[in-house]
């Protein structure tokens, strides 16, 4: 990681706390899931607000809490997998980010798969980029083995 990037997050060096992770914005951080070591490095690096795609079931432990109580705001639009890939998820998805686009933001389900496909759709979808766009756009945040399934959708006009 470059020492520009440690810098902008106050020193604390993401890259070695966060897995997987992806920086395709200074802004916008893509992550798997977190505990509570990882919500509290996030505070100290200056995240203002953590979007979660992962469901309630699927976490270890009070997310939300564990956010706000570090001082950052939390939102949670559950994505379970690609049933949940649909339009009026992605428009939600879409007024969070837009409602926050000027928050240092981390984005995350499990693995930052659903993560890289609600980017993807979004692009593809409410922002009308190309269907290679719109792919390379999730691989930036996270999107492997959904990819497939977000390619087929972005193939059908909404």
């Amino acid at each position: 990681m470059s020492e520009d990037t440690a810098t902008t997050d106050s020193g604390v060096v993401l890259s070695e706390v966060l897995s997987p992770y992806y920086r395709p914005a200074d802004n916008t951080i893509v992550c798997g899931a977190l505990d509570k070591d990882k919500v509290q490095a996030l505070a100290d690096a200056g995240v203002e607000l953590v979007i979660n795609l992962q469901p309630e079931d699927e976490l270890t432990f009070d997310e939300a809490a564990a956010v706000q109580e570090a001082g950052m705001i939390y939102a949670a639009l559950p994505i379970r997998g690609e049933d949940d890939l649909k339009q009026v998820v992605m428009l939600e998805f879409d007024k969070l980010l837009r409602q926050y686009h000027d928050k240092k933001m981390v984005l995350h389900c499990k693995s930052g798969n659903r993560v890289g496909a609600a980017i993807a759709l979004r692009a593809g979808w409410l922002r009308g980029r190309k269907i290679e766009t719109a792919l390379e756009r999730g691989q930036q945040h996270g999107l492997t083995g959904l990819q497939e399934v977000v390619h087929q959708r972005l193939l059908v006009p909404r």
